[in-house]
């Protein structure tokens, strides 16, 4: 598959929008128990969030790289599909962890390598945007 990142926004937009529910009803009746904390209540929002946004970026990935076909571009959505796995799947399971009886602690160094994955998705397109700007004021 040339290009799977249409597949992929849409799995994780699916995916953000069921754990952003489950997120809403299910852990706020938790926090509100007292079985989950507020800091990971909000830990879990906050990579639902992470996750949805950048399900929405991998929507641009998908035109752009249709559109240039350019090496970074490609780069770039790989970087953020592995960065939300990382970042997002690991809050959710470091998050959830008295809801599931399973220590998910080694998770824990998951988390800002997601994050700087995420980032370098990011850098990737902007050395592609330099570079596409660079290409236009020579023509």
């Amino acid at each position: 598959m040339k290009n799977p990142f249409l597949i992929l926004a849409s799995l994780f937009g699916a995916t953000g929008v069921t754990l952003g529910a489950l997120g809403a009803h299910y852990l706020k009746g938790k926090f509100e128990l007292g079985i989950i904390n507020e800091f990971q209540y909000d830990a879990f929002d906050k990579a639902t969030k992470y996750q949805l946004m950048h399900a929405i970026v991998l929507l641009f990935v998908f035109f752009f790289y249709q559109q240039t076909n350019a090496k970074l571009v490609k780069i770039s959505g790989w970087l953020f599909v592995i960065g939300i796995l990382f970042f997002s799947g690991s809050v959710y399971a470091l998050s959830t962890q008295p809801i599931s009886h399973i220590n998910f602690s080694f998770f824990g160094p998951v988390t800002p390598l997601g994050g700087l994955l995420l980032i370098a998705g990011w850098v990737c397109l902007l050395i592609q945007a330099f570079r596409m700007h660079k290409n236009s004021i020579r023509s």
